[in-house]
């Protein structure tokens, strides 16, 4: 990341090389790999849908079709002078020399088994580039962070580049402001506001977790910051995506609030975490196949909180934090006297 790195905060976006194996492909008689691709567009990989395992009672394609036709004609209206400001500003500005060598270094990292960006400087690593270097001189002060590339990926397997910029931009700016900015103080914030609701929603899991030090940063930091496109199936991210654009940054906070519960809560869960490092292992690598979206959206609605407590905590944290400055500050300055 250009602006800070906490715990290395893509690791699991490799080059691609540990996303090996079901959903590559059968052999055909030549020898060569027919590759089986998703209705998502993947072919294999961590994201990968197997269609054997899929809903048999999915939505007819007719219905499909409208929902197609009817985002088609949201597009059409799109303001023309969004398009105009994104080709003949943005794109036409150099740029920072070092936010675009970051950004081209980390395009093969963007989910490398889909369909659209799995060809070195095919048109899908070729679009990203542009909404990400547009994003650069757009924000200057905020420039390149990694979290910024998954983001803008999946927008662009739903929409043309133009449209995918400005959705980023208000993703970055409305939905997740602060997040991305040097320090991540907004980030660890939502952490520390996070940590609070758990200790509501799931006692036993709090006291386990505040008992072994495992801090909300150390494992909820990829989850928002990329609206945990690289955590879920996707079929889960896409239901969390309609949510998310729908109701906004409080989506994020029951989602994670239920998978903290369902990693760590009932049965013998929490005695096999008898280490700080099997916790936040378990933390970091939710098996992608225990949930699925109708699961994941029925326990977040049916969580014991609402959108008052949130924002109650959130005021407690900002107080809390604050009078941890001004201790700090005394303190800094009891030193130099």
């Amino acid at each position: 990341m250009a602006n800070a790195n906490p715990g290395e905060l893509m690791d699991s976006a490799s080059d691609g090389s540990d996303d090996e194996g079901s959903g590559l492909g059968k052999s055909s008689a030549n020898g060569s790999v027919v590759a089986n691709v998703d209705r998502y567009g993947f072919m294999g990989g961590k994201q990968y849908t197997n269609p054997d395992n899929e809903d048999v009672h999915r939505l007819p394609p007719e219905i499909l079709r409208k929902r197609e036709i009817k985002w088609l004609d949201m597009f059409e209206n799109w303001e023309k002078w969004m398009s105009k400001r994104f080709k003949k500003k943005y794109l036409q500005l150099p740029g920072d020399p070092k936010s675009l060598d970051e950004i081209t270094k980390d395009l093969h990292r963007q989910f490398p088994l889909h369909e659209m960006f799995s060809k070195q400087g095919g048109y899908g690593q070729e679009d990203l580039f542009l909404v990400l270097k547009a994003y650069t001189v757009y924000n200057p002060a905020e420039g390149y962070c990694q979290a910024h590339a998954p983001i803008a990926a999946v927008l662009l397997m739903h929409m043309p580049a133009e449209q995918a910029f400005w959705c980023l931009v208000a993703i970055c700016e409305k939905y997740l402001p602060g997040y991305y900015s040097p320090g991540l103080e907004a980030i660890q914030l939502d952490g520390d506001v996070l940590f609070g609701l758990l200790k509501k929603t799931s006692p036993a899991v709090y006291k386990h977790l505040k008992k072994q030090r495992v801090e909300p940063i150390m494992y909820m930091t990829e989850w928002f910051m990329c609206v945990f496109t690289r955590n879920l199936p996707w079929a889960c991210v896409l239901r969390i995506w309609d949510m998310f654009l729908c109701e906004g940054v409080k989506v994020m906070f029951r989602i994670a609030l239920v998978l903290i519960k369902m990693t760590l809560s009932g049965g013998d869960k929490l005695a096999e975490c008898t280490s700080f490092y099997e916790t936040l292992e378990k933390l970091r690598n939710i098996p992608m196949d225990a949930f699925d979206e109708e699961t994941l959206a029925r326990e977040s609605l049916k969580l014991n909180i609402n959108e008052r407590d949130m924002e109650k905590e959130h005021q407690r944290q900002i107080v809390k934090r604050r009078k941890e400055k001004e201790k700090g500050s005394r303190s800094n300055k009891k030193n130099k006297t």
